[in-house]
């Protein structure tokens, strides 16, 4: 099996003033990121803004990403579509493309059962012998990916790990316990990272590791190490910043904080709004003790 370790930032996608794809802009954020050393990257997820964009458009961001990537960096593509055919496509794609892995929710705006969960996921590997890594986001998807689906997606040597945001530490600690060897924890609930990694997940696909990229490494690092005292923390200093990513407008603010950090990436595409003054406000307060790390 794949191994998935350490942080590995959810990219955002930058965009210039005339709303294309910034690649000169993406190519100094990942410069920054890989200094702040993370160990992969996961393009077009929905911090990248993936439903907003073409195919074409998230096929160029990928081709980057992976020309940009470095032997040994993970490369994890989002390939997410309405229907599984599409699913299958934007797969096939990214594995041409030579991606390692794809982070896949459940087909968005269906709401499937269970059963249709695991008809699914099982076409696509049997379609593209792809390693997959899931996304279980009810709050956004409308479904979880319950123990039903996993039971059944358990021994399919390509269902590698689940990505878990629902932001329910005891729905982690069930995952962590009832497929450990089968299936790989992977934290999604930012602001409980700790715990995730305490309860097993060697791995974080992390949206606020684009504006937090050497806090959050450096508290991967931590834990790590054995410095439990000092990984704590760096967890409650993160976690205000997390919290406030979490209450609503995520990516606007990640690509607020990028824009703090000194890697503008550029506003977001419509529908998304734009941040209010006071969300600036509160978000920028709460990023300053990240910005200035110690």
């Amino acid at each position: 099996m794949l191994k998935l370790s350490g942080v590995m930032p959810a990219l955002v996608t930058p965009f210039d003033g005339a709303g294309q794809i910034d690649f000169s802009a993406l190519g100094a954020h990942m410069t920054n990121l890989r200094a702040a050393g993370v160990t992969g990257w996961v393009p077009c997820g929905s911090s990248g803004e993936y439903n907003l964009m073409t195919d074409a458009e998230r096929d160029s961001v990928l081709a980057f990403v992976k020309t940009f990537a470095k032997p040994g960096e993970m490369l994890i593509a989002g390939t997410n579509a309405p229907h599984t055919a599409g699913v299958i496509a934007n797969t096939l794609r990214a594995k041409d493309l030579g991606y390692d892995a794809v982070l896949l929710a459940v087909p968005f705006y269906t709401k499937p059962t269970q059963a249709e969960i695991i008809r699914h996921f099982n076409a696509v590997t049997e379609a593209t012998d792809m390693n997959i890594v899931l996304y279980s986001y009810p709050g956004k998807d409308g479904v979880e990916i319950q123990y039903e689906a996993l039971d059944a997606l358990a021994d399919n040597p390509r269902i590698i790990g689940i990505k878990e945001s629902s932001g329910v530490l005891q729905r982690a600690i069930g995952i962590a316990t009832r497929y450990e060897g089968r299936i790989q924890l992977v934290s999604g609930s930012d602001d409980i990272a700790l715990d995730f990694m305490f309860w097993g997940a060697d791995s974080w696909i992390c949206g606020p590791a684009n504006c937090m990229g050497r806090a959050v490494c450096d508290l991967d690092r931590s834990f790590r190490a054995g410095d439990l005292v000092k990984a704590k923390a760096q967890m409650a200093t993160l976690y205000t910043a997390m919290n406030i990513l979490e209450s609503g407008k995520f990516v606007q603010k990640l690509k607020y904080g990028c824009e703090l950090q000194g890697t503008p990436v550029g506003e977001c595409r419509m529908p998304l709004g734009a941040l209010t003054n006071d969300e600036k406000a509160a978000f920028a307060a709460a990023m300053q003790p990240i910005i200035h790390w110690k």
